[in-house]
C-alpha cells in the first residue's frame, strides 16, 4: 500500500513539474545534443593533436549522457525518441570520438592493425547500444528494473579506453603510449560491451536516508579534487570501476542463482 503510494505522489510531482515547466520536455534532448556536440568536437581536437581537450570533451558528453536520463524521468517525459536520439549520440560520443583519439594518439603506429581495433570497438558500440534498446522495449514498465547492466555501458568503456592517455597525461612514460597497450584496452572493452556480464548501474540504486548526507559530502570532495586535479581523479576513478567490475559480477551472479532457486520452490 506504501508502495502505491509513493508511486501515486512521485507522477503528481512529475505531473505538476510538467505544469510548471512547460518547456522542461525539450531539456533532455538538448543535453543529448549538448552530448553529441561534445563527442564530434572531441573528433576536431583529437585531429589537431589537443589530447587533453579530446578527453575533457569525451568526459563532458559522458555528463550530459548522465543528466538527460535522469531530467527525462524526473520531468516525466522519457520517451522512444528520446531513447532512440540518445542511442545515436552515444555511437558518436563513445564509439567513434574515444576510439579516433587513441588512434591519432597512438594506435596509428600499428597502422591497418590499429584502425581495425577502432572499428571492432565502434561494431561492439553499436551493437551494445541496439541491444540496449531492444530490451528496453521488451521490459515490462510493472516489473522493478534489474540492478545492474547487461555488459559495460558504452560511456564506461569510452572512458576506460582513454586510461592509458590519463596515465600518460601524468607520468609521460612512453610505456602507457605503447600502441599493444592502448589495443589491448580497447579488444577489452569491446568484449565487455557485448558481454551478458552484469555490471554496476546507478540507474535504480536507492540510498537509504542515514546515508545521504555523507554521500552529498564525498561527492563535493570528489568535484573539488576533478577541480583541482581532474586526471588524477578521473584515473582513481577509473581504476575503482575496474576493480568493481568483478566484486559486482559475483554479487549479482549469485542474486541471480537465488532467484532461479525461489523460482524452482
Amino acid at each position: 500500500m506504501g508502495k502505491i503510494r509513493l508511486g501515486q505522489r512521485a507522477q503528481a510531482l512529475k505531473q505538476e513539474l510538467r505544469e510548471d515547466f512547460p518547456l522542461g520536455r525539450f531539456i533532455p534532448s538538448g543535453l543529448t545534443l549538448l552530448g553529441l556536440c561534445c563527442g564530434a568536437t572531441a573528433i576536431r581536437f583529437a585531429m589537431l593533436g589537443n589530447w587533453h581537450a579530446a578527453v575533457a570533451a569525451v568526459v563532458l558528453a559522458a555528463v550530459f549522457d548522465l543528466l538527460d536520463g535522469r531530467i527525462a524521468r524526473l520531468f516525466g517525459v522519457d520517451s522512444k525518441f528520446g531513447a532512440q536520439l540518445d542511442s545515436l549520440a552515444d555511437l558518436v560520443s563513445f564509439g567513434i570520438a574515444p576510439s579516433v583519439i587513441v588512434y591519432t594518439w597512438t594506435l596509428y603506429q600499428a597502422k591497418g592493425a590499429g584502425w581495425a581495433a577502432v572499428l571492432v570497438f565502434c561494431i561492439c558500440c553499436a551493437i551494445r547500444l541496439a541491444r540496449f534498446n531492444v530490451e528496453s522495449e521488451a521490459h515490462d514498465p510493472d516489473e522493478p528494473a534489474e540492478p545492474y547492466f547487461t555488459g559495460v555501458p558504452t560511456p564506461a568503456a569510452a572512458c576506460l579506453i582513454l586510461l592509458p592517455m590519463l596515465l600518460g597525461f601524468q607520468f609521460s612514460d612512453k610505456l602507457f603510449s605503447d600502441p599493444l597497450l592502448s589495443a589491448a584496452m580497447i579488444a577489452l572493452m569491446s568484449c565487455l560491451m557485448v558481454s551478458r556480464l552484469p555490471t554496476p548501474s546507478l540507474k535504480n540504486l536507492r540510498i537509504p536516508r542515514w546515508l545521504r548526507a555523507p554521500l552529498v559530502a564525498l561527492a563535493g570532495v570528489m568535484i573539488g579534487a576533478a577541480i583541482v586535479w581532474p586526471w588524477s581523479t578521473l584515473t582513481v576513478a577509473l581504476l575503482l570501476y575496474l576493480v568493481s567490475l568483478p566484486i559486482a559480477i559475483a554479487s549479482f551472479n549469485e542474486i541471480r542463482r537465488n532467484r532461479a532457486r525461489e523460482n524452482d520452490l
